[in-house]
């Protein structure tokens, strides 16, 4: 059986672009196509290609969205052809000017001459952004909605902040990679949630004492749900249907399979679904979960502070390196200053003798004693004799 070639489908960066000229956001032209905002992101990144019915979807509605684009954008002036003039001979006189066309309505027609050609207006370069700016540019972006995300997996404020800041100090020392990175975002948010979530998090004593829970009981309620739920079910749960990433991102983020990540999302709804009936539906779930991230007063730290933090961290880790190093070096070269070269057995302590023992008299000799004595002097000392050959 054949299979029917793909609607083509125009480039990622033009797909965003036919987007925001018609003025639509993510949320709008995922409504309309039938899908999740994450998914349109993905779709506009070029991280993942749309197939299947949304794909011939999202080609219509791109489609449509570039007629409607040519018919807002002016048509441009037509440009005027001159007229046919004869051309001068080297001694014939100059010929005359012709008059101007005079149309039905009566109207004269513009001379080419009399009208100045459109000038091409040149497009603005694009400005080259200094790694910091680039930085900042990020963080400011996609912090504030980072902090709530990881709020939603620990259910502690201080905490959500702080994986929060440390994994942009982990891009900033990794920036080259991080820059060149098809989703920043998702760089930073995947090693934020690895450090909200470690297990060492238990050991720390901040963790001992607890935050106080939403003043809202219906948010305090579904806080406590989320924290019921095993971490890898927790994370997939907020990823899919709190960020809003599909099946494939969400099993790419956690590294894990598809059929993986399908069993723990229903794992997770069902656990929800359990507790707060209310929240069967994947929408309601949805809208939930943004309103009670959005409700905590949480806030990010200014990018230059966590730049000058990730730096303080990095020249502490350094000097602590090369201090070690040192030391171990110096241990070295002691110990082998100070080690013995050959083998020296050691001296047996020395024992205080008091007195002379007591001679001990050997006792009588039983028979089998004096047998073997008998025997013992029978007997040559030096062996028997040398045998000789001897004829007979």
């Amino acid at each position: 059986m054949t299979r029917s070639p793909a609607t083509p489908l125009p480039p990622p960066k033009a797909r965003r672009r036919l987007r925001e000229t018609a003025a639509l956001t993510q949320t709008q032209l995922a409504d309309r196509v039938g899908v999740t905002p994450g998914t349109v992101r993905a779709w506009e990144s070029g991280r993942t290609t749309p197939r299947g019915r949304k794909r011939e979807a999202y080609a219509k509605l791109l489609k449509t969205l570039a007629e409607e684009g040519a018919v807002r954008a002016p048509e441009p002036e037509p440009k005027l052809e001159p007229e046919s003039r004869p051309q001068p001979q080297p001694e014939a006189k100059p010929q005359p000017e012709p008059e101007p066309k005079v149309e039905p309505e009566g109207k004269p027609q513009p001379q080419p001459d009399s009208q100045p050609q459109p000038q091409p207006v040149a497009a603005p370069e694009p400005v080259a952004l200094t790694p910091a700016q680039a930085f900042d540019a990020l963080y400011a972006f996609s912090a504030p909605a980072l902090v709530r995300q990881t709020f939603l997996l620990t259910g502690r404020r201080e905490q959500a902040r702080e994986s929060v800041e440390r994994a942009f100090q982990a891009a900033w020392e990794h920036w080259p990679e991080v820059a060149r990175d098809r989703d920043p975002v998702g760089w930073v948010r995947a090693t934020a949630y690895e450090y909200a979530l470690s297990p060492w998090q238990r050991l720390r004593p901040r963790h001992r004492h607890p935050e106080p829970p939403p003043a809202d009981p219906g948010d305090r309620t579904l806080l406590n749900v989320l924290l019921r739920l095993p971490p890898r079910h927790r994370r997939t749960l907020v990823l899919y249907d709190g960020v809003g990433l599909d099946l494939p991102e969400t099993a790419a983020e956690t590294e894990a399979s598809t059929p993986a990540t399908a069993n723990r999302l229903l794992r997770a709804r069902e656990a929800v679904a359990g507790r707060l009936p209310a929240l069967a539906d994947p929408q309601v779930l949805h809208r939930r979960l943004a309103e009670l991230a959005s409700n905590e007063r949480l806030r990010a730290a200014e990018p230059p502070t966590v730049r000058r933090g990730g730096e303080r961290r990095a020249r502490l880790r350094t000097r602590a390196a090369i201090a070690f190093t040192v030391a171990l070096v110096a241990t070295t070269a002691l110990t082998v200053r100070t080690a013995p070269t050959h083998y020296e057995p050691p001296v047996s302590p020395g024992q205080a003798v008091r007195g002379v023992p007591q001679r001990v008299a050997p006792g009588a000799l039983s028979d089998e004693e004096l047998e073997l004595r008998q025997k013992l002097r029978d007997q040559m000392q030096d062996g028997p004799e040398r045998l000789s050959p001897r004829l007979e």
